[in-house]
């Protein structure tokens, strides 16, 4: 796939002074890029990967939550406000920025509609295990489907794109984008601005950062989403008096197929199983309660977890009863007629997998089982019990998922404002700075996450920041 431009006509295209630069190609950048060029300002886009991979996160993605009235005619029921942020509080344990996560939420209102202007259709709502038809709006397509319409959009709006062309260097002064440096064909060349807006993404495809802050474990971890994001432009702007803002240790990490590459595996190798039985460790321990709450709200806190246990390994164990209530993996689960020949095939201690099963199993205490509310079905007197969905996994064949951390965004970003602003180190709001999507999503997820959460904060920061780009322009 060759470059936008040729080095030598790059050079002569990007005489100009832009209005709006856009540091990256995903939903964020586009939901950026099209308001600011509604506005009437001159508008490109840099993205470091090639056209086919354009889009970062985004192609990943399927879906976007969103609060609603119940009138979505592609969603199941009332969404209200109130409801979405008790969630938000309930997943981020109350680390968040209360403001932004609120003004998050209203405007999440808006998205459908505006989405929908903008050539981005959605499909029927999903329900099953995931329970996101009241939350959850679908793109026809996927984020694929979403970022390939948002991109006819801003093309037809006159935005300039450049692909394959990472960004090197920033020309920042005292608060102020000047301009940014990217390198096509191993060429630099300088894109010349009035206004920044940085939606470039986290730094979770960088191994070394990671291993600044999780050690040899980062060694371990798989990477759901695009090698194309390793934090160069969340870097370059730490460095130049930008204030961060999260913990470098927070991400959103699930629990993927151990199976699944080390980059770019997407959302086809995450593991639904979880509920549905018990998780070992490479000890044949569990650690965590399965059954906590509702998958959608508790599914992103699982690659921490493993993160955390030896070897950064773990396994999802089920039996015939269950095998067909999740969406299964790309991979085939390994089978065994008994607990102790599925563990031999694991390579776990078959006398110790065959003890915590069997004492899983004691501690089950007769409920009525229902997967899609918080049901009765637990364990009692475990040193950890299983709060919902515990039933004794008894019945062959028996059937396993390795299980490795999957991380999909990191939450270490820049401080922005309400506007999408950037804050500089000294608490002063940066000249003509603006940022959006996963680079500032730790504004609004401290820890944490909920399904579809990260798309929401990335069209409406998308949104804020260009608009914001464009208004500081005309002023």
């Amino acid at each position: 796939m060759r470059p936008a431009f040729f080095p030598a006509r790059a050079a002569m295209d990007l005489a100009q002074t832009f209005d709006v630069v856009i540091a990256g190609g995903g939903n964020a950048a586009l939901c950026a890029a099209i308001t600011a060029a509604r506005a009437g300002r001159s508008v490109i886009v840099v993205e470091g990967a090639p056209k086919f991979y354009r889009g970062g996160n985004t192609r990943h993605t399927r879906n976007v939550r969103v609060a609603q009235d119940g009138t979505a005619p592609t969603m199941t029921g009332a969404y209200e406000p109130e409801e979405f942020y008790d969630d938000l509080m309930r997943v981020t344990g109350g680390q968040t920025d209360t403001h932004l996560a609120r003004m998050t939420i209203v405007r999440s209102q808006e998205l459908l509609p505006w989405l929908g202007e903008q050539g981005v259709k959605f499909g029927p709502p999903l329900g099953g295990t995931l329970s996101l038809g009241r939350t959850n709006a679908f793109f026809l397509g996927g984020g694929r489907g979403e970022i390939n319409s948002l991109y006819r959009t801003a093309e037809a709006l006159g935005v300039r794109l450049l692909y394959e062309a990472p960004v090197v260097a920033m020309n920042i002064d005292n608060g102020f984008f000047v301009s940014l440096t990217v390198k096509i064909k191993d060429q630099a060349h300088e894109v010349k601005g009035r206004s920044l807006v940085a939606a470039a993404g986290g730094f979770e495809a960088n191994i070394e950062w990671l291993k600044r802050h999780w050690g040899p474990a980062a060694d371990n971890f798989l990477i759901r989403g695009t090698p194309y994001n390793r934090g160069d432009v969340l870097r370059m702007l730490l460095d130049k008096g930008v204030m961060p803002t999260g913990d470098p240790t927070q991400c959103h990490a699930v629990a993927i197929d151990a199976r699944a590459p080390r980059f770019d595996g997407g959302i086809a190798t995450r593991l639904d199983s979880i509920i549905f039985g018990v998780v070992v460790n490479k000890n044949a321990e569990r650690f965590y309660d399965e059954g906590e709450d509702l998958w959608p709200k508790r599914y992103a806190i699982w690659g921490r977890l493993i993160a955390q246990q030896p070897d950064q390994i773990a396994y999802s164990i089920v039996d015939v009863k269950s095998i067909n209530l999740f969406m299964p993996s790309i991979f085939t689960p390994v089978t065994a007629q008994t607990i102790p020949q599925l563990a031999d095939k694991l390579g776990l201690n078959p006398a110790a997998l065959d003890a915590t099963v069997s004492a899983f199993n004691a501690a089950v205490k007769p409920g009525a089982f229902d997967h899609t509310r918080l049901d009765d079905c637990r364990t009692e007197g475990l040193g950890v019990n299983k709060t919902h969905w515990a039933r004794t996994i008894d019945q062959p064949p028996f059937y396993a998922y390795p299980l490795r951390p999957g991380i999909t965004f990191t939450y270490l970003g820049v401080k922005v404002d309400d506007e999408g602003r950037m804050t500089m180190s000294n608490g002063r709001p940066a000249g003509n700075m603006f940022a959006a999507g996963e680079i500032m999503a730790g504004n609004v997820l401290g820890k944490g996450y909920l399904a579809g959460i990260g798309m929401t904060i990335g069209a409406v920061f998308g949104r804020l920041a260009g608009q914001g780009a464009a208004n500081h322009v005309r002023n």
